[in-house]
């Protein structure tokens, strides 16, 4: 197979950028070790669309981060992905840290961060009554969104598949060799040829790099434990709240999510396995104790899961993304970590000019089309809307997923989309189906039935999220 790009990653960078490259006459390939795209950090990522005034004025991280923002809503309403400009407040619980905050405010105006403002206390808590009445004041920033991290990356690989790109899944990448005619990569499905590869490998970008012969990109796996509490208090807050952040990242926040929930977290402790994703119950009784700290009346008794996420750490806390100087047929997007999510559209049209420049000019698909079909939502339909839908296909009559009002529609079409779910996590992450306050304890079964008929395979072959993640060993009966 023989291509003139290979995307290595198909978290949100990676799924971004081929839907920016897809626009033009070239042949890609996007590489994704796993079963499904958002496998890696993009899935355990809080969703929060950063305004800009955290990352260092004149940095790459600030510029995509402002340019990324501004760019966010537009994106998600042509890929159908929900987003709320919800707008975020950094508090401060001490004179030293409303200090902080003039800063973080001062850095913001020389990032370009539109319209913020520092609240005082009566101001604070008028806006956010829930919030510990111990705070002295925030800096308000209202550009700031939310938006489904993993919701976003499905929609821009199906763009991306919908404009030729193939998505080839389960392709590790286990080395990579360059001669004067491009690169060849040695993957667990077979050799792929390409110009060039774009390195969009999350917390293995380094690995990725090493193998094309450049040493310079160092990766630091940095873990982030949360709390998912259930839609019945998400609510209690409106804005995303963040604490004074510190070396190790913006700190616990609490927010809600775009579906209605109420998020806690992240913790932020570097380790050195890159695929632990485990939670601790120090790492968890961080979250609590500091979250309640932000807002004293959450409890997590209406937790209705926990989980963990890895960043992609780079050592100058920077974005590494350009051509390699090591080896000109590597392209890096390494070093995404907070706020990439944030930065994902810029950090595509970006690289979409660096390949203009290595390939020359570059003839743009006359059908080229950046939008994506909007995916049936059967719960948030109205009576006479569900009516005519059945009317049309019956499958969208048969709720699957009480919780959350999910249909066996919404689960086919989740299945045959481009880029569609091979597996149980996948069909969750599309449709919903299992993310509700029972976790799938009842639509579950009925999920894996239906993947196996619509995969044509075995009940048993069905996985939780590929690899070995069975979830039947065997018929009993």
């Amino acid at each position: 197979m023989t291509y003139d790009i290979a995307i290595v990653g198909a978290g949100v960078t990676g799924a971004m950028t081929a839907r920016e490259l897809s626009r033009y006459n070239l042949k890609i390939a996007l590489l994704e070790k796993c079963n499904d795209v958002a496998m890696g950090s993009t899935k355990a990522n809080s969703g929060i669309v950063h305004a800009g005034f955290d990352a260092e004025t004149g940095s790459l991280m600030a510029k995509m981060n402002v340019k990324g923002c501004s760019m966010m809503a537009e994106t998600c309403k042509k890929l159908n992905v929900p987003y709320k400009n919800n707008g975020s407040l950094v508090v401060a619980f001490s004179e030293d840290e409303m200090e902080h905050v003039q800063k973080l405010y001062d850095r913001g105006v020389k990032n370009g961060v539109p319209d913020m403002k520092i609240l005082t206390k009566d101001e604070l808590l008028e806006m956010e009554p829930n919030l510990n009445p111990d705070a002295c004041g925030a800096l308000y920033a209202p550009t700031a969104g939310i938006v489904c991290p993993y919701e976003l990356t499905i929609a821009a690989a199906e763009c991306a598949v919908s404009n030729g790109v193939e998505f080839i899944r389960n392709c590790q990448v286990k080395g990579i060799s360059t001669d004067d005619d491009g690169v060849t990569l040695d993957t667990a499905q077979g050799e792929i040829k390409a110009k060039y590869i774009i390195n969009a490998a999350g917390v293995f970008a380094d690995e990725i790099a090493k193998m094309a012969g450049d040493s310079s990109v160092h990766i630091t796996a940095r873990r982030g434990e949360y709390f998912l509490l259930d839609k019945s208090v998400g609510n209690t807050v409106s804005h995303t709240i963040f604490q004074c952040p510190s070396k190790m990242g913006k700190g616990i926040l609490v927010a809600q999510t775009v579906d209605g929930n109420l998020l806690m977290g992240p913790t932020a402790e570097d380790i050195e396995d890159k695929t632990d994703v485990s939670t601790s119950n120090k790492g968890l009784n961080t979250v609590k104790t500091f979250a309640a700290k932000s807002v004293p009346s959450i409890s997590t008794r209406n937790a209705i899961t926990s989980f963990t996420g890895l960043r992609a750490h780079a050592d100058a806390h920077e974005f590494i993304i350009g051509v390699s100087e090591s080896n000109p047929r590597l392209i890096n997007a390494a070093g995404i970590e907070s706020p990439g999510l944030s930065s994902a559209p810029a950090i595509a049209e970006y690289i979409g000019e660096i390949v203009k420049g290595v390939f020359g000019d570059l003839e743009e698909k006359s059908d080229y089309d950046d939008t994506r079909k909007a995916p049936v939502r059967f719960r948030h339909m109205t009576d006479n809307e569900r009516e005519a839908l059945i009317n049309k296909n019956s499958a969208y009559g048969r709720i699957v997923c009480r919780c959350e009002t999910v249909t066996e529609g919404e689960i086919l079409d989740a299945i045959h989309a481009p880029a569609g779910a091979r597996d149980v996590d996948g069909v969750k992450r599309r449709t919903r189906a299992g993310m509700g306050r029972c976790q799938g304890g009842f639509c579950g079964s009925k999920v894996v039935e239906i993947l196996a008929r619509e995969l044509n395979c075995e009940i048993n072959e069905i996985t939780k999220f590929g690899g070995n993640s069975e979830i039947l060993f065997d018929k009993t009966k």
